[in-house]
Protein backbone atom coordinates (compact mmCIF):
# COMPACT_ATOMS: atom_id res chain seq x y z
CA UNK A 1 0.00 0.00 0.00
CA UNK A 2 1.47 3.55 -1.24
CA UNK A 3 2.17 5.85 2.07
CA UNK A 4 -0.27 8.98 1.66
CA UNK A 5 0.19 11.78 4.04
CA UNK A 6 -2.96 11.93 6.35
CA UNK A 7 -4.17 15.54 7.90
CA UNK A 8 -6.08 15.35 11.16
CA UNK A 9 -7.96 18.15 12.20
CA UNK A 10 -10.52 19.39 14.97
CA UNK A 11 -13.56 21.41 13.52
CA UNK A 12 -15.53 23.08 15.99
CA UNK A 13 -18.20 23.57 13.95
CA UNK A 14 -18.28 20.05 13.53
CA UNK A 15 -17.17 19.09 17.56
CA UNK A 16 -14.91 16.44 15.69
CA UNK A 17 -12.19 15.57 14.41
CA UNK A 18 -11.61 14.97 10.74
CA UNK A 19 -9.14 13.57 8.60
CA UNK A 20 -8.39 13.82 5.08
CA UNK A 21 -6.22 12.37 2.25
CA UNK A 22 -5.23 15.15 0.09
CA UNK A 23 -3.33 13.06 -2.81
CA UNK A 24 -6.85 11.04 -3.16
CA UNK A 25 -9.97 14.09 -3.50
CA UNK A 26 -11.92 13.53 -2.08
CA UNK A 27 -11.22 11.20 0.69
CA UNK A 28 -12.00 12.45 4.26
CA UNK A 29 -13.50 10.19 7.50
CA UNK A 30 -14.47 11.89 10.65
CA UNK A 31 -14.25 10.46 14.40
CA UNK A 32 -14.95 11.54 17.90
CA UNK A 33 -11.17 11.14 18.42
CA UNK A 34 -8.28 11.94 16.57
CA UNK A 35 -7.34 7.96 16.89
CA UNK A 36 -11.14 7.03 15.89
CA UNK A 37 -10.57 9.88 12.45
CA UNK A 38 -7.22 8.19 11.34
CA UNK A 39 -8.86 4.80 11.58
CA UNK A 40 -11.74 5.31 9.60
CA UNK A 41 -9.79 7.58 6.92
CA UNK A 42 -8.11 4.51 6.42
CA UNK A 43 -11.34 2.70 5.54
CA UNK A 44 -12.65 5.16 3.58
CA UNK A 45 -8.63 5.23 1.81
CA UNK A 46 -8.68 1.33 1.22
CA UNK A 47 -12.69 1.84 -0.26
CA UNK A 48 -11.39 4.47 -2.91
CA UNK A 49 -8.44 2.64 -3.77
CA UNK A 50 -10.36 -0.35 -4.71
CA UNK A 51 -13.32 1.82 -6.42
CA UNK A 52 -10.52 3.29 -9.08
CA UNK A 53 -9.07 0.12 -9.74
CA UNK A 54 -12.59 -1.24 -10.34
CA UNK A 55 -13.04 1.11 -12.57
CA UNK A 56 -10.28 1.62 -14.12
CA UNK A 57 -9.43 4.65 -13.04
CA UNK A 58 -5.79 6.46 -12.51
CA UNK A 59 -4.68 6.06 -8.67
CA UNK A 60 -2.39 8.71 -7.70
CA UNK A 61 1.60 8.86 -6.70
CA UNK A 62 1.99 10.15 -3.48
CA UNK A 63 3.30 13.68 -3.47
CA UNK A 64 1.69 15.98 -1.21
CA UNK A 65 4.17 16.17 1.72
CA UNK A 66 2.99 18.68 4.27
CA UNK A 67 5.10 21.84 4.97
CA UNK A 68 8.14 21.64 7.20
CA UNK A 69 9.26 24.76 9.27
CA UNK A 70 12.95 25.80 8.90
CA UNK A 71 15.50 26.36 11.26
CA UNK A 72 16.40 30.14 10.91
Amino acid sequence: MEKYHINIYYSADDKTYIADIPDLRPCSARGRTPHEALEQVRIVRDAWIEAARANDRPIPEPRYRPAIGHRG
